[in-house]
């Protein structure tokens, strides 16, 4: 059982890592030859240049302007200093709502900290149950509810507490739905014109053995939406096309390193072996080598470009269908086509970068089996890894260690030694668990046929908190192999089961602290740090940059990660949930998190990392939903704790609880998730009529004509591309309908056009 001393040393190891972490960010950050590490983002916006100004050799590597070291902090005031429209317009709405679930963090739980320690702690510490009981227990204990006695009237202390915190959680999460509705809505009526506000996504188009799969889409969107449809674009399956691509991309980087070997020193051509990995094989000349590789795989490229254009089999049933306004688009995408609703399926396409090309080529009637599969993978995936968060867990024990490596206890009896493990170990062993988890869940994700990244990700998102809530929150709290506790729950009445989470809970506060203190303190600080993408950037810079553009993409600093770092921060949301009313000493490890994240993401969010898409906040539906999940989670925990306590009178009134917050979710989700599911069609009618005031002239056909193009077809490296998408979004004559097999259309037909 660990004391107050033990929290106290791990507390001071995370705190000094924490700091190093900065001094090391704040002396690397300062440095000129570091600077496209730290402000990628600035880059590539084309708005900072490089420090090295001067033609001094030191100069161009270490900052001699021994003042700046001096204001190593600086850094947090300036990424507090942009105001909140400004960020939006740096770095998109998705970005400025995701800080925002920090600060949600800290407006729950300032006010429950400052409660709790008022109230909560004076109640429980004043208490002498556990000095009389006969079990092991340390100073923390005597904050938590364990230390009032069976029966105690006192616990109605923490019933009244249990409503305050749920009111209060209520109040803010209902005033940030709010708040984040209206942001949407402003920010879908102000932002710039974008080809997804007037395309919809048309799959499942049904078969007709007289017209190919662009006719049939014109011919009924000329009939259905004959005043609103403009173009449309075919959706191809050029995921074969778009491997040789890449290869070819990989081969002119080769053929680009040895020519600019050779330029430095031309007395000697290069050479390279034909073989696997240039290892093996014949040696010859690297640069004919590489010349006549790219010549070939061009060749493949165009008659693969060639065979993906004229023949049907690689048409598949969908299509990007483009309206004339929004209004139209809305109407299309948010309405039922025909009276089958399993054919002509619509919905809003996604923005152009946000789209995953490759999943646009599986049948959509495979997506249920896909999903199905998926669903058993992650459950297997799920409880399977119990198995080494229970190995975790004794780690955390040092009782467990003892008795299973006898030798070590002299060792582990050292004071400093026994702390470590205790309080650093079992936080930094769970973590290292959890690296690969997010690519296994994004992949599960990508098979599952999702079209959209955004989408992928916060599917993700939902996995990964599903997981944590199992693994790491409830397999921390409830020992023991996967299937011994899947049996155990198996086996007992769902009025059981809160007893068994509940009574253990307390017994892991110490546990969580230190998860909180390595994960959320010094892991916070290690993020801002960078180690990673400088070393991986300093390697490619040295190695393998020969243009600016090799350059770019070396520093390329990614994306925030919203399916990692959400269902993360949604973690401590259910800790401090949770532990408010059991354990009440957790509180001020959770409001330092929140804090120090804050600062840290928000001056990433400005000066490294670059969204690849703006889905206008929709994941925030999905935010408010798993804080509800954790209320109704720790008050089902606080009636089982009470359970077994001889609280029974107080069971009654904490039912009504979970009751209030259901119907609380229920009327935030009919009040205010309409706005991040449908588009209001008088905001799209404001939006047009606007827009034909100040552009009356607006070619809106030539904005849309290539937007849905796919990237392969798009202009790039390879020299056919520009003539590939002129063919694909070329203007054909009028053709009258081939279908006989149904009554004709009233309408002349254009290919991927509309009337004159």
């Amino acid at each position: 059982m660990a004391s107050l001393s033990d929290i106290g040393l791990a507390c001071a190891i995370n705190i000094l890592s924490a700091f190093a972490f900065f001094i090391v960010f704040a002396v690397l950050r300062i440095q000129p030859f570091n600077d496209r590490v730290y402000f990628p983002k600035w880059y590539l916006k084309g708005l900072r240049c490089s420090p090295i100004r001067t033609d001094a050799f030191v100069s161009k590597f270490v900052n001699l302007d021994f003042r700046s070291y001096l204001r190593f902090l600086n850094w947090m005031p300036e990424a507090l200093r942009m105001p909140e429209p400004e960020l939006i317009d740096h770095a998109g709405l998705d970005s400025a709502v995701y800080l925002r679930i920090y600060l949600i963090g800290l407006k729950i739980f300032v006010p429950i900290t400052i409660l709790a320690f008022s109230v909560m702690v004076p109640v429980n510490w004043t208490n002498g149950s556990l000095e009389r009981s006969k079990f092991s227990h340390s100073n923390i204990d005597k904050l938590s509810i364990s230390n009032v006695p069976n029966g105690s009237p006192r616990f109605w202390t923490h019933l009244v507490m249990a409503y305050a915190f749920t009111f209060w959680t209520c109040y803010v999460l209902k005033r940030e739905y709010e708040i984040v509705a209206l942001m949407r809505l402003h920010f879908v009526a102000s932002e710039h014109r974008r080809p997804d506000q007037f395309t919809v996504l048309v799959r499942n188009v049904p078969p007709d053995p007289d017209e190919s799969v662009s006719e049939l889409v014109e011919h009924f969107f000329l009939v259905n939406h004959p005043d609103h449809y403009l173009t449309h674009q075919v959706v191809y399956n050029a995921n074969k096309l778009s491997k040789l691509v890449d290869e070819k991309k990989k081969l002119q980087n080769w053929l680009d390193y040895y020519q600019l070997k050779y330029t430095r020193n031309q007395s000697q051509r290069p050479t390279t072996k034909t073989g696997t990995l240039g290892l093996c094989g014949k040696r010859m000349d690297a640069i004919d080598f590489y010349t006549s590789k790219i010549e070939k795989i061009s060749r493949e490229i165009a008659q693969e470009k060639e065979n993906t254009i004229s023949s049907s089999k690689y048409v598949m049933p969908a299509s990007f269908v483009s309206f004339k306004t929004r209004w139209g688009a809305a109407v299309c995408a948010q309405t039922q086509q025909t009276r089958n609703p399993t054919v002509w399926l619509t919905e809003w396409a996604p923005e152009p970068r946000d789209i995953y090309w490759a999943n646009l080529a599986i049948p959509y009637v495979s997506l249920s089996v896909r999903r199905l599969i998926i669903a058993v993978a992650f459950f297997f995936l799920t409880f399977f890894f119990m198995i080494p968060i229970a190995l975790v867990q004794s780690l955390a024990n040092i009782e467990g260690i003892e008795k299973a490596l006898p030798f070590l206890k002299p060792i582990i009896e050292v004071a400093v030694i026994k702390s470590f493990i205790q309080g650093f170990l079992p936080g930094i062993a769970l973590k290292i668990f959890l690296i690969f988890l997010p690519t296994i869940l994004m992949l599960m994700s990508k098979f599952e046929g999702f079209i959209s990244t955004s989408t992928m990700e916060r599917r993700s998102a939902t996995r990964y908190y599903i997981f944590q809530f199992i693994n790491v929150f409830l397999g921390s709290i409830i020992t023991g192999t996967a299937f011994q506790q899947l049996n155990n729950f198996m086996h007992q009445s769902a009025n059981e089961i809160p007893k068994t989470i509940g009574v253990s809970i307390p017994m892991k506060a110490t546990f969580f602290i230190t998860y909180i203190m390595v994960d959320g303190w010094a892991g916070v600080a290690a993020e801002i740090l960078r180690l990673k993408a400088l070393i991986m950037y300093h390697l490619k810079n040295s190695f393998l940059v020969k243009t600016e553009k090799d350059r770019e993409e070396a520093m390329d600093p990614g994306t925030l990660g919203f399916n990692t770092g959400e269902p993360q921060i949604q973690l401590y949301f259910l800790l401090g949930l949770v532990y408010a009313v059991v354990s009440p000493v957790l509180l001020p490890f959770i409001l330092v998190f929140f804090g120090l994240a804050y600062v840290v993401y928000r001056h990433q969010i400005i000066n490294v990392y670059n969204q690849e898409y703006e889905s206008a906040a929709a994941f925030w539906p999905d935010v408010h939903g798993r804080i509800i999940v954790a209320l109704i989670v720790s008050q089902l925990l606080l009636m089982g704790l009470l359970s077994t306590k001889e609280a029974a009178q107080s069971t009654p009134l904490l039912i009504t609880l979970p009751v209030l917050t259901i119907w609380f979710h229920l009327f935030c989700k009919g009040r205010y998730e309409p706005a991040f599911l449908r588009y209001p069609l008088q905001e799209a009618m404001m939006k047009d009529t606007l827009e034909k005031a100040r552009e009356p002239n607006l070619n809106l056909k030539g904005f849309l004509q290539t937007a849905y193009v796919h990237p392969v077809f798009k202009g790039g490296d390879d020299s056919d591309s520009d003539s590939a998408t002129d063919e694909i979004a070329e203007e054909p004559a009028l053709v009258p309908t081939k279908r006989h097999s149904r009554r004709s259309t009233p309408l002349p037909s254009k290919h991927s056009g509309s009337l004159s």
